[in-house]
């Protein structure tokens, strides 16, 4: 986000913080009480515990959307997440938020996201239908509590609540005021996690954990045309036909008339995000002055997600999803490279659940006298922990035969 912003109304540089954002003076604290460090606030070592935690790092192996091994300049998850990470920090820093609350969710959520991306998750939710499913929020939160065992005196990485709300409800409320789901049935580890440590999962989220989710969409609008680009899946005359990137083809042309195709792109990609975060500025000011948020609390109680586009970008951004959708994430040879993944995550399932002693030692102890449906959350949580790399390295090893992702 290197475009020069207006600094007088967005903000720039250390701000005091505003009075609708979270303190980490006043965090509600962790499941498992702990000291305080005396240099850190709660909010930075949560965000320096995700950062070193297992999960973190394996997201260096997992595919956006193209598999990791077909080029080396193509975002994998974790690229993803620091670009995610950056623009959420701009945008708290702009609102006066607390930038490493913001910070630690954007590197955090895409935590359950299994190999193969979204395929992934398809594939694993129809294998475990008989036990609840699978979702990768939920996932996110049985790694971040459970899953994760690096500490002496917990499982889980034992964050702060404030990072857990913002975690499972970065996306809006997950119940109404009848306790029935808003976009379906809630996962059921969800739920019986709230019953411990309540997430009071009929309100929004803080400010911090909306920053996440809009800069989580703001980062993939953007790369997604940038490797879709690299990919020969997308041209510059393509791209005039939608009205966001082509008005700012527009300006680049105008400026820079004799400027190469790659650079037309670059500067196409760098504008795109600055007029996004410039506009979720003003328009979650404007809703922000508008709901008289005068705390974190009026936030969380204001009925609408605040940190939004205007309405006219929310409509440029939608024409731009459904474009991405029919020439990128729908295009034949992606859609053919889902399917042998969508094999390899069932087909590994299948036999794990069949046979718990092909998983590795530390995941099959004790699992042939479990339960079903124990078995089959085991497994899922094993598969959804791999790389792509290391998936195929299991199927290869399980069946004999070589996966074509390429």
């Amino acid at each position: 986000m290197d475009e020069a912003l207006n600094l007088g109304e967005i903000g720039f540089g250390y701000r005091p913080r505003a009075p609708w954002a979270s303190d980490p003076a006043r965090s509600r604290g962790r499941f498992v009480d702990e000291a305080e460090s005396p240099t850190r606030t709660p909010f930075q070592r949560d965000r320096d515990r995700i950062i070193h935690s297992t999960a973190f790092r394996r997201l260096k192996h997992k595919t956006q959307v193209f598999v990791a091994h077909e080029g080396d300049h193509f975002r994998t998850r974790l690229t993803h997440t620091i670009e995610v990470a950056q623009i959420a920090r701009a945008l708290a820093r702009a609102l006066r938020c607390d930038e490493d609350l913001a910070e630690a969710l954007a590197l955090v959520h895409d935590f359950g996201h299994t190999p193969f991306g979204h395929t992934g998750e398809d594939a694993l939710d129809a294998k475990m239908k008989a036990w609840g499913g699978f979702e990768h929020n939920a996932q996110s939160l049985r790694i971040v509590t459970r899953l994760e065992r690096r500490y002496a005196e917990f499982d889980g990485l034992n964050l702060t609540w404030e990072t857990l709300e913002g975690l499972v409800k970065h996306n809006g409320p997950l119940v109404g005021p009848d306790g029935e789901g808003l976009r379906g049935p809630v996962p059921r580890f969800i739920l019986d996690y709230n019953e411990l440590h309540d997430l009071e999962l009929q309100r929004h989220a803080s400010l911090e954990a909306q920053c996440a989710a809009i800069a989580d969409d703001i980062a993939y609008n953007t790369h997604d045309i940038d490797d879709g680009l690299r990919a020969g899946l997308l041209t510059l005359p393509m791209l005039e036909e939608v009205a966001l990137p082509a008005r700012l083809l527009a300006e680049v042309r105008a400026r820079y008339p004799v400027l190469d195709p790659v650079r037309t792109g670059h500067e196409l990609l760098r504008r795109q995000i600055t007029i996004m975060v410039e506009d979720v500025i003003a328009s979650t000011n404007a809703r922000l002055a508008d709901a008289k948020a005068a705390s974190v609390e009026d936030v969380r109680a204001a009925g609408r997600t605040l940190v939004a586009f205007s309405p006219a970008m929310a409509e440029m951004e939608k024409e731009l999803k459904a474009f991405l959708f029919r020439t990128i994430y729908r295009q034949e040879n992606v859609m053919r490279v889902r399917a042998e993944a969508d094999r390899i995550v069932r087909e590994l399932f299948d036999r794990y659940f069949e046979d718990p002693r092909a998983m590795p030692e530390g995941w099959r102890e004790g699992l042939d006298r479990a339960s079903d449906r124990i078995k089959a959350r085991h497994v899922a949580d094993f598969i959804a922990g791999m790389t792509d790399t290391y998936a195929i390295r299991e199927y290869t090893r399980l069946f004999d035969r070589v996966p074509d992702l390429r």
